[in-house]
């Protein structure tokens, strides 16, 4: 008998009221209330947004600059503070911001935060999987309230990639990405995130993809397969309040995810990818064409002389060499590219195979008549 049993928003316990937690191919008991609670946050069961900051003052974003220029274009208008207080940013009985409130107004929450809640943005000069320190050329910390952190960090990751250039089937040009693509899976990373986690979320760019790493697992019954599919906020209040901005980052709600993977066909590119990774949500932009490597190959070869194994892997993306002269090999057996005769070694090539002339020449009288 096999038993399926869908994810649960929930943590669950058995008839004696213990939990427990899959760990490789057992099943520990969990004692410990703190790490109750971190699995809550983890499954979405709980938000860590609620948490009250009793060391804090409501006037730290009653008073703030982001929370008057929010409240300015409230439609219909609110004052600072009954908004905060009716959304539940501020505890009407203790009068204590919670943790959504402070990432959402305070002009720095960083500081005053109990977690690390910035975005890191890391620039690697290669496109190797695991890059080495002498690749790592810019390494930018975004800081400020949650609205200003998603301009800040598109703008930062915009700027970084206009300095990248790639080969492609038109030669070296800069790299280009649909900016609604990074800027959805950017701002799904900021309002979603385990902000019970003490790190930044952070976007690593290399040269051929964008890895945007976002602390947390997947919430409640969101897999890598039906992500696109399902709808579910850990961070309510985090949505519902950056939904009320004049130009909203989240103004498409619920169609982020959806938003990036269609704008990537239009562009031509692969689809994203997401995995889980730890405790960590990974979404990887790749800059690879739809086309197969064969029609890029052709592509290139239409407005260039020949083409080298290096080139042709930095066009299709292909990482091995051999699996890229196994591209080559059947092109050349459908009659559509050879190698080029004085090539030898590593300086090989390959071309188009030239049209005979005498096919192409029109036929003299005398072979009419013939």
């Amino acid at each position: 008998m096999r038993v399926y049993i869908d994810r649960s928003q929930n943590v669950c316990k058995t008839s004696e009221g213990k939990v427990y937690q899959r760990m490789g191919a057992q099943s520990l008991p969990v004692t410990d209330p703190e790490k109750i609670t971190s699995l809550s946050f983890a499954k979405g069961a709980a938000s860590y947004e609620d948490t009250l900051l009793n060391n804090l003052r409501a006037e730290d974003i009653v008073d703030s600059d982001e929370l008057k220029r929010f409240s300015s274009d409230l439609m219909p208008s609110q004052e600072p503070l009954a908004y905060c207080v009716n959304e539940g940013l501020i505890d009407r009985n203790a009068f204590v911001p919670n943790c959504a409130g402070i990432l959402l107004f305070s002009d720095r929450p960083q500081p005053v935060f109990p977690r690390r809640c910035g975005v890191k943005i890391i620039f690697y000069d290669t496109k190797q999987d695991i890059p080495e320190r002498e690749h790592l050329k810019k390494n930018i910390n975004i800081e400020g309230s949650l609205y200003q952190q998603i301009h800040n960090a598109a703008e930062t990751v915009t700027e970084i990639m206009s300095g990248i250039s790639i080969m492609t089937t038109e030669g070296l040009k800069a790299v280009a990405y649909p900016p609604e693509a990074i800027w959805e899976i950017l701002v799904n990373a900021v309002i979603h995130r385990d902000y019970s986690i003490s790190d930044d979320i952070q976007v690593l760019i290399f040269q051929n993809r964008i890895e945007i790493k976002s602390p947390g697992r997947l919430p409640g019954f969101v897999t890598t397969e039906n992500f696109l599919d399902v709808r579910y906020s850990r961070n309510s209040k985090i949505v519902r309040s950056l939904a009320k901005y004049k130009d909203a980052p989240n103004k498409d709600l619920g169609e982020g995810l959806n938003t990036a993977f269609d704008k990537m066909k239009e562009w031509r590119l692969k689809s994203p990818t997401l995995r889980e990774e730890g405790n960590y949500v990974v979404v990887t932009i790749p800059h690879t064409p739809l086309a197969t490597p064969e029609e890029l190959v052709l592509e290139y070869l239409a407005t260039h002389p020949e083409i080298r194994n290096r080139q042709a892997r930095e066009i299709t993306g292909i990482k091995s060499e051999n699996q890229m002269k196994e591209v080559f090999y059947r092109l050349k057996n459908q009659n559509l590219i050879e190698l080029i005769p004085e090539r030898k070694g590593n300086a090989a090539a390959w071309r188009l195979i030239a049209e005979k002339e005498e096919e192409e020449e029109e036929r003299t009288p005398e072979a009419i008549s013939n």
